[in-house]
């Protein structure tokens, strides 16, 4: 990469961290500051589903005006609507304000991915596009990793103290990204035809007929499982194997950093050796292979282990997929972007409620839910590949 390549990315990867990570600042708070409101898991499970439903619900339109309007703006936008949900969360201890928080906020990240990766889009060309968008998947996992770590230390100076700095770090990052971030779409007239008043039902029917569609259900089928599988890993692990809070944040972060690591270092190596379909292939496999094994784990250990094995698995998938779809969207970067993101959020959506009913019913259910789902995904993805090669697609090309 060019070093003007190089310092956009920069930026971007800035960008998305500490959009991720003043978020992560108020995990470790989160049930102590329910509690002291007198609300409990019911809001919490709230807040995810609220979050994750207004970023399914604007990310076809903020694609769309990302192609439209540029990438520079809805970053900007989509960071105002974090520090805003940032700075609402801090001064309001009603509930009902607090899901409003969580509506802004998951608006503004509507926003904010899909225009970063398209910007990644812009600036790369298609042998640099899995680097480019490995490395924004790494700031992202840094700031998951980070996040909580510096609100858990905050936390000493007050219950509300995290959700100030992380209302502040997003009003840096605004300002930030207004005075250092340049457009980088170039609007070329008539490139781009999209409706000008299309549903976001309609801009999920016309996706399925976009050559990136299956990449799509595999973005939502993967989310889904990480998800189902994180929602319930701590009572699981607790329930399984006696696991201590300790236990548990240690698994949390050795994840992190396994994605961080992978993804700045391994993706792009693996990408351009084998390509992007037989990657695909080999990790979903990988990933299904996990969850079959975490059924049958003796101890926390090896849990742990098997754990390490599914996120190393989707760290690479996710730059991986946004590679793939980036390049057979064409033109259409921002809204290919966008559908991405609402994609991920049917399935950040899904996958808790569901893992959560099902828990309670079993607690092996939601891993063997994921597995099923691993596998058909895997099944479509070879019988998708193979059609795609027989057309000469970009699947598979180094």
């Amino acid at each position: 990469m060019s070093a003007d390549q190089r310092k956009k990315l920069i930026v971007l990867m800035i960008n998305m961290f500490i959009a991720i990570g003043s978020f992560g600042i108020v995990i470790p708070i989160l049930p102590a500051y329910l509690e002291s409101i007198n609300q409990g898991g019911t809001a919490a499970g709230l807040m995810i589903a609220i979050f994750a439903g207004a970023q399914l619900v604007c990310s076809p339109i903020s694609g769309k005006w990302s192609d439209q309007y540029g990438r520079r703006k809805m970053i900007i936008f989509g960071l105002i609507g974090l520090t805003l949900s940032s700075f609402i969360f801090y001064g309001f201890d009603s509930i009902w304000w607090l899901y409003a928080s969580r509506v802004i906020g998951g608006i503004g990240c509507a926003f904010l991915v899909p225009a970063i990766f398209a910007y990644v889009a812009d600036i790369t060309t298609i042998d640099q596009r899995a680097k480019g968008n490995s490395f924004v998947s790494a700031a992202m996992s840094l700031g998951i990793v980070i996040g909580p770590g510096i609100g858990g230390f905050l936390a000493d100076f007050g219950i509300k103290m995290p959700l100030l700095i992380s209302a502040l770090v997003s009003l840096v990052a605004v300002i930030f990204s207004i005075i250092v971030l340049k457009e980088s779409q170039i609007v070329q007239p008539g490139a781009v035809d999209i409706p000008t008043e299309e549903s976001m039902v309609k801009k999920m029917v016309r996706s399925v007929k976009m050559p990136y569609f299956i990449p799509l259900i595999i973005t939502l089928s993967m989310s889904f499982g990480l998800m189902a599988y994180e929602s319930v890993l701590g009572l699981f692990v607790d329930h399984q194997y006696g696991a201590s809070p300790q236990d548990i944040a240690i698994m949390v972060t050795s994840t992190g950093i396994i994605s961080v690591i992978v993804q700045l270092f391994v993706v792009d190596r693996i990408v351009s050796r084998y390509g992007e379909g037989a990657v695909l292939n080999i990790f979903l496999g990988v990933a299904t292979i996990g969850f079959l094994l975490s059924l049958v784990a003796s101890s926390y250990i090896l849990f742990f282990g098997i754990t390490l094995l599914i996120f190393l698995a989707t760290s690479i998938l996710r730059p991986v997929l946004n590679t793939l779809i980036s390049k057979l969207a064409g033109n259409e970067q921002g809204f290919a972007m966008g559908m991405n993101n609402a994609y991920m959020s049917i399935g950040n959506v899904l996958g808790p409620t569901l893992a959560g009913i099902l828990y309670d019913v079993e607690i092996s259910y939601p891993f063997i839910l994921g597995l099923i789902l691993l596998v058909l995904t895997l099944a479509t993805t070879i019988v998708w590949q193979k059609r795609s090669f027989n057309q000469k697609s970009v699947i598979g090309t180094k």
